[in-house]
């Protein structure tokens, strides 16, 4: 049993998932802490204001992430439908989308990058269960998981520190929009006939 699990850290794909998944949880934890500064940033004024308009974004990831799950279950294709809402992330947090003048446009592409994120996570945790059994499977499961989520911390300290180093909102939003592109391409390297189950 005790070589199995320790298998588990041999195993070249668990670690690809880890690196993919750090990538999708960057982009997930940007949102919650930095949403009402992106929002503030478009020209919104007053506390109220803000945390309603912060919430649009939410509300379009929640319609997103049903249709995504669904078409990936019928269509048992597992890769473009991870991919698909990780490029939609990065295009959402592209600073020309968000710093434009236009509080619309900005709540649009917010709401486009809150959609692809978030949908990423239900549909990432398909792709190490179709590879992974046994205790192996317990044992990946938590590596990727734990790894992954040092991106919960790793995210909004970077964030904070590039602002705070450079004064510009934009550079720490092409390192997310960046982060999601790698993501998406580590998707791509995996086998399709492994994990399109």
């Amino acid at each position: 049993m005790r070589s199995r699990v320790r298998d588990a850290f041999r195993e070249p794909r668990v670690w690809l998932m880890c690196l993919i998944y750090f990538c999708f949880v960057m982009g997930q934890y940007a949102l919650p802490f930095w949403m009402p500064s992106f929002v503030e940033s478009t020209g919104i004024e007053g506390n109220f204001a803000i945390g309603v308009l912060s919430a649009v974004p939410f509300l379009a990831a929640l319609v997103a992430m049903n249709p995504f799950g669904r078409s990936a279950d019928r269509r048992r294709e597992r890769r473009w439908h991870l991919v698909i809402p990780s490029l939609m992330g990065a295009v959402g947090f592209s600073p020309a989308a968000v710093r434009n003048g236009s509080t619309a446009l900005s709540l649009t592409a917010l709401s486009v990058a809150a959609a692809g994120v978030l949908t990423c996570a239900p549909l990432f945790w398909s792709l190490p269960t179709a590879f992974l059994g046994g205790t192996a499977a317990a044992a990946g499961l938590a590596i990727i998981n734990s790894v992954g989520n040092l991106a919960g911390f790793v995210s909004p300290y970077m964030i904070g520190a590039i602002k705070d180093a450079t004064g510009s909102a934009s550079i720490p939003m092409y390192v997310l929009a960046f982060t999601l592109v790698a993501g998406a391409a580590a998707v791509l390297t995996t086998n399709k006939h492994v994990v399109n189950r």
